[in-house]
């Protein structure tokens, strides 16, 4: 099978000065990375700036191009056994720049969620985990389209809040039941996109090997049985799932995703609401759902594992790849059309009512002869 570069392995590779590999794969932000350089040949390489350490965490290393474009990552790094322990040093850390950022930003990830209605009222809710111990999280009964930094709270991998004014969100726990079990689930987020949300209630499965992306960025689709929200046993069934899928139809309640960093699980968020709502017009559509060979899938979970996220399928033989299960739109059941009806027989004449109706014409003619 060909070799599949990423933008990141191009860049090192320009970085190094060795050449691209001829008869490899490229991944389309890689294609980016070579077409700007035959723009702008005179770009310096990709410098790497040094990572700046603080008291108590590491910020993640500023990749960057002397004077063209970059790819940027938002994956919040710290150093391990580095957690504040203090009072004093929780508070200091909760305020820092580098936290404040974070919480920035996932208000902006809130105001996205309710701007494309997948939350409504005080629905879904956002983590990002900061430390060995030490997770942000959205607080309970607040909108997520209006949520400000000041409203973040702090608390630990067993749920306990340490900073913050308002009430951290009781489902934060599912959250923490995935993080505790996955260390690269460094954000996640729950909210209830009601196309894949219409899937988790009917317990519909969605179809695999329909569309490239959605095997890439989502890969296998989990379902999580139904347990009450906020319970321990849903913490302990989501996150049971969470290890090995990446987005998970929560049964009777919702989706929650997880990624890198937050904007990363935001955007599982919409590849999976956009992809079931594609998968149910197709369906509609009557002429059934095309699928692309397993062999193909199999390209796309290789490049997939090679972007640095799991996939449950890895390894499987290609008759276990695609689920066999096809999908169908719902069928509507109409009353069949009663046939036409033979047009009625006229109906003979009713000799009294000929007589009534004679008479009252007499009468009418004799009343008006009168005058």
């Amino acid at each position: 099978m060909p070799q599949v570069l990423t933008a990141r392995e191009v860049e090192s590779l320009i970085r190094s000065g060795q050449p691209i590999p001829e008869g490899v794969l490229l991944t389309p932000s890689a294609r980016d990375v070579l077409a700007d350089l035959k723009r702008a040949p005179q770009l310096n390489p990709v410098a790497v700036v040094a990572p700046v350490q603080t008291a108590a965490v590491t910020v993640a290393p500023a990749v960057a191009m002397a004077t063209g474009p970059i790819v940027p990552d938002y994956e919040y790094k710290w150093t391990p056994g580095s957690d504040p322990k203090t009072p004093a040093e929780i508070e200091r850390f909760f305020n820092s720049p580098q936290i404040h950022e974070l919480k920035r930003r996932i208000c902006d990830m809130g105001r996205r969620l309710w701007l494309k209605d997948y939350t409504d009222g005080n629905g879904g809710n956002i983590t990002v985990r900061v430390g060995d111990n030490l997770v942000l999280c959205t607080p309970t009964l607040i909108c997520k389209g209006f949520m400000t930094p000041e409203d973040m709270a702090l608390i630990d991998l067993d749920g306990r809040q340490l900073a913050g004014t308002r009430k951290r969100t009781s489902e934060a726990m599912t959250h923490l039941g995935i993080m505790k079990r996955q260390p690269a689930a460094k954000a996640c987020v729950h909210a209830h996109p009601p196309h894949a949300t219409a899937f988790a209630i009917t317990n519909a499965t969605i179809p695999s090997c329909l569309i490239p992306e959605a095997e890439v960025f989502l890969g296998k689709i989990g379902v999580a049985q139904y347990q009450t929200p906020g319970t321990p046993e849903n913490a302990e069934e989501v996150g049971r799932i969470g290890v090995d899928h990446q987005a998970i139809l929560m049964q009777n309640h919702g989706v929650i995703v997880w990624g890198k960093d937050v904007e990363d699980a935001y955007w599982k968020m919409e590849n999976i609401d956009a992809y079931c709502r594609t998968v149910a017009i197709a369906a509609g559509l009557g002429s059934g759902l095309h699928r692309f060979g397993t062999d193909k899938l199999k390209d796309l979970i290789n490049l997939r594992v090679k972007l640095g996220m799991p996939d449950p399928r890895v390894g499987l033989k290609e008759c276990e790849l695609c689920d066999s299960n096809d999908f169908r739109a719902p069928v509507v059941c109409e009353s069949p059309a009663a046939p036409a009806s033979a047009p009625a027989a006229e109906a003979a004449p009713d000799p009294t009512m000929e007589t009534l109706v004679q008479k009252i014409t007499d009468e009418i003619l004799r009343q008006l002869a009168g005058k």
